[in-house]
This record gives structure tokens, sequence and C-alpha cells, in this order.
């Protein structure tokens, strides 16, 4: 039988690494190191330090970011996408595959799921997606609560509009790289409330298996899923966006929830795509309102990094002269430089 690998997905602040930790405690192996806990995720990651870093070099420099509002990036993360990317992931990948559940969580993952999948199929593993589904104010509002407690109110309300453009983008985008494969939803909500259901229909959408098996009690999943984790219950009037974007992100994640019950459901997947649409219209016609905005800023850092150059130069031209200056002092004192070139 093939080694399975599973590769969860989802927006950052989704409730990925509770699900990591889930299926972990479940039996999936997960590739070591992991990224170490935090005080933003006391509970740990799940992350193999690898995969992060891999997705780092190959995506800081695109750039796409792990939340990116563009409709494009996707295609331009999958422009970096080179043979020499393969090759390094191909090495590392083919590692880990001694097990026969394999687990990779990286919510940067799916921007360049086709090349995993390439790479896998080529290593004789099956690939299989995870994505988890929180509501986009509760990942505004928990993004804000660990990245921007120390913000203006002006920032943090531009970040709230971009976070959730940025929300509706990757629901697309995933839902779009992932629709090939065997995969299940997971909404994080059904996660903390009971999550032997929430992972017993995953698992058989996946074909998982896990040990010890969910139905058992205790189980080490007990332990870990807290109730409280969600701290960020709140609604659409919490959080400052305009209307058209909140209006599209909340169609966007009513039409999610059907993928929860029936991932390859046609009517969903269509209008979801018709949702994209939208959106690209949309990211459009705030790019075009936002033009002399972005030009201003882009104008504004080239004077800046010429201004940093002029000092940089300045302060060269000051020690070339204080060095001039020097040289001529010693040249002019007989029992210094002068003299010894006399001799």
């Amino acid at each position: 039988m093939n080694p399975r690998l599973v590769l969860v997905t989802g927006s950052g602040r989704s409730g990925t690494s509770s699900v990591a930790g889930t299926l972990k405690r479940l039996g999936l192996h997960v590739p070591q190191p992991e990224v170490p806990a935090d005080d933003k995720n006391p509970r740990g990651y799940y992350e193999p330090v690898w995969v992060t870093e891999f997705h780092k070099r190959v995506l800081n420099p695109v750039p796409v970011r792990t939340i990116d509002t563009r409709p494009d990036a996707a295609a331009v993360a999958d422009a970096a996408i080179t043979p020499a990317v393969e090759a390094e992931l191909r090495d590392w990948l083919s590692g880990e595959l001694d097990e026969p559940q394999v687990l990779i969580k990286d919510p940067r993952a799916f921007w360049i799921l086709p090349a995993w999948t390439r790479v896998a199929g080529e290593l004789g593993a099956d690939v299989c997606t995870l994505t988890m589904l929180r509501h986009p104010t509760e990942v505004v509002r928990s993004r804000d609560s660990a990245y921007l407690t120390e913000q203006t109110p002006t920032f943090r309300r531009q970040r709230e509009t971009a976070n959730v453009a940025a929300w509706v983008n990757a629901a697309f985008a995933t839902e779009a790289a992932t629709r090939t494969l065997a995969r299940a939803f997971v909404r994080y909500d059904d996660l903390l409330a009971d999550w032997r259901t929430a992972m017993a229909r995953a698992g058989e959408q996946l074909g998982l298996a896990f040990s010890p098996d969910a139905s058992e009690s205790p189980h080490p999943v007990d332990d870990f899923i807290d109730a409280s984790l969600n701290r960020s219950a709140i609604t659409w009037d919490d959080i400052a966006v305009p209307p058209a974007l909140r209006d599209l992100a909340e169609r966007t994640w009513q039409v999610l929830n059907i993928l929860v019950y029936s991932p390859s459901d046609a009517g969903a997947i269509d209008e979801l795509a018709g949702l994209q649409e939208e959106y690209g219209e949309l990211f459009d016609f705030s790019e075009a309102i936002a033009m002399d905005a972005t030009t201003a800023r882009v104008a504004a850092g080239r004077r800046d990094v010429r201004r940093k150059k002029d000092a940089q130069l300045d302060e060269l031209r000051a020690e070339l002269d204080a060095a001039r200056a020097e040289v001529t002092e010693l040249r002019s004192r007989p029992s210094g430089l002068a003299g010894l070139f006399r001799r």
C-alpha cells in the first residue's frame, strides 16, 4: 500500500495547528524536528522545520505572502517552482516516506500544492489534503491579537480589510488546488466542540487509519483539544470592512460549509468559481482606486533609498577626506612619513 501524505492547509489562524496536533495524536507521523511552541501558539505548531524553511526559500523572494490578496498569487508561486526546487523537495521527502501516514502542515503549502503532488507521486505516495475552515471575522481578530496589538487603529483597520481579502483569496486558491485530490474540510468550531465526530468524518473522506482509534476514551486528544481555544468569537459588526468585501466573504464562507459534508459538491464548486470572478473584479477596482497612493508610496520608497545611498556616499567621502588629510599631515612631518620616504 502506498504511503499517504496528508497536507494540512487553510488560512493562518484557522486552526491548522489544532488539527495537526490532533492528527499527530491519532497516529500520523510529523517529520522532525518541529517548529517549537511559542507565546503565539503555546500548544505547538506541528510544522516540520525543513518544510517551513523550504517554503520561505521558495516564496519569500517572489514574493508571495502566507496570506496574499492578489488573485494571481498562486500563479506567481507556481512560476517559482523550478526543476532545482522540485529536486530539493524530492531529496527531502524521499527520506520521510518510510511511515505509512506522513503529516505536513504549513499554511503556505497550498500556494505550491502542485509541486508537492508531483513530487509525492514520483515517489509513490498518495496525497490528500485537510483544509481548516474558520469564519473570516474570527481569523482576522485572531491575527490582530497575535500580530497587531501595538499598531495604530488606522493600520489595524487597513490590515483587517487586507486580511479578509486574503482569507477570501486563499479560500479560492485552496479549493482549486485540492479539487483533484482526496480532500476534507473541517470547521474549527466542529473540531473544538466534538473532535471525534469531526475527525471521524475527515478520516473517512481521506482514507486514513487512526491509532489509537478516535472512538477510544479516554484519548490523548481529549487533553489537547480545549473549547476555550476559540477566543475570537466575533461578528462582522466588530471589524471595519467595506460592505462589498464583507458580503463576498460571507457568501464564500457559506458555500465552503457545503464542502465539509460533500468535498466534491459540483454546485458548490461552480458557485465558488463565480465568487472568485467577483473577487477578481473587486480587486481590480480596489487596485485602481488606490493607484495614486501606491504610486506615491513607491516614489517615497525610492527617495528613501536614494537618501540612504547619498548619506552613505557622504560618509565615505568624509572618511576619504579625513584619510587624505592624515596622509598630508604625515608627509609634512620630517620624522613622519616623509622621513621614511627619504630613507
